[in-house]
């Protein structure tokens, strides 16, 4: 680990988050390759701790409990993430000050962003959204904090549909409507494009908002006929993050009974394999308060 520099501070770790979308790759060998991809990594962006010691010039005072996400920490591993490791050396700028009442569900607050950026600042709610698992429920929880109209949730899994507050949970089969104006796809399916282009509106648009591992293709007549519009949705920014912590801290946006699973920072084996094979865990973290 590298040592502390003037704006540093070490962060001894509580959980960590476990990706279902990237670290679901990386842990099955399918991730792509991307800037600063390699090997050996350490995973990770979703973490949540505590400030055990600062360098003189750091803006985050000991004991403050702070979300990171993810670390340049080490010095003979590739960076790209990580987070998920007992102490991180983290600049204190990207350390977000939480409330402490924000435990482990402030694991969730990247994905969070996430919903947040795909929804461009929460001033594009979804009409539809296909999937729902934790961040089909982030969509959902936000748009409902925005103020928008509550969307339809696509979810073939029944078991999956439960859990939802404000808005309807409908198995594809029983939803015949064809004029949704802005379709959220977070199902992470190559396949789905053709099937969402028929139920646009015209000039209607579809958001992608999952992580894809294959290209994907789509008919064309059918949506130049539609005149439908594609959007793919990129990395939140740390502005995107300020908001939700803010939206969070507020009480207007819930995050409780999405995180469903946690297990102890030593057995990562057990986690990461319930967590990727287990169809009822919506998200899983790590628990690190017992490693030393």
């Amino acid at each position: 680990m590298r040592e502390l520099s003037s704006d540093d501070v070490l962060v001894d770790v509580e959980w960590t988050g476990i990706s279902s979308g990237t670290e679901r790759l990386l842990w099955s060998g399918r991730m792509p390759d991307f800037p600063g991809m390699g090997y050996p990594l350490v995973p990770g962006y979703e973490t949540v701790g505590r400030v055990c010691a600062q360098s003189a010039s750091a803006s985050v005072a000991a004991g403050t409990r702070v979300f990171v996400p993810g670390s340049h920490s080490y010095t003979d591993v590739r960076s790209l993430f990580g987070g998920a490791a007992r102490r991180l050396v983290v600049e204190a700028r990207r350390c977000v000050v939480l409330p402490d009442a924000v435990a482990e569900s402030g694991t969730l607050l990247a994905l969070s962003a996430t919903a947040y950026h795909a929804m461009l600042g929460g001033q594009e709610a979804p009409d539809l959204i296909v999937g729902h698992g934790a961040l089909g429920r982030l969509l959902a929880r936000l748009s409902l904090a925005m103020g928008a109209a509550a969307p339809v949730v696509w979810e073939r899994e029944a078991g999956r549909r439960d859990g939802a507050t404000g808005y309807p949970v409908v198995d594809p089969g029983d939803d015949d409507r064809r004029n949704y104006r802005r379709i959220f796809d977070v199902s992470g399916s190559v396949d789905v494009l053709d099937t969402l282009v028929q139920r646009l509106a015209p000039g209607g648009e579809i958001v992608l908002a999952g992580f894809y591992e294959k290209p994907i293709q789509f008919a064309f007549a059918p949506a130049f006929m539609k005149e439908a519009r594609l959007r793919i949705a990129a990395q939140w920014q740390p502005s995107d993050l300020e908001a939700v912590v803010a939206l969070v801290a507020s009480g207007r946006l819930e995050l409780g009974g999405i995180l469903t699973h946690s297990v102890d920072a030593g057995r990562p084996s057990d986690a990461y394999r319930q967590a990727f094979e287990d169809p009822d865990c919506l998200k899983m973290c790590l628990d690190w308060r017992s490693i030393s």
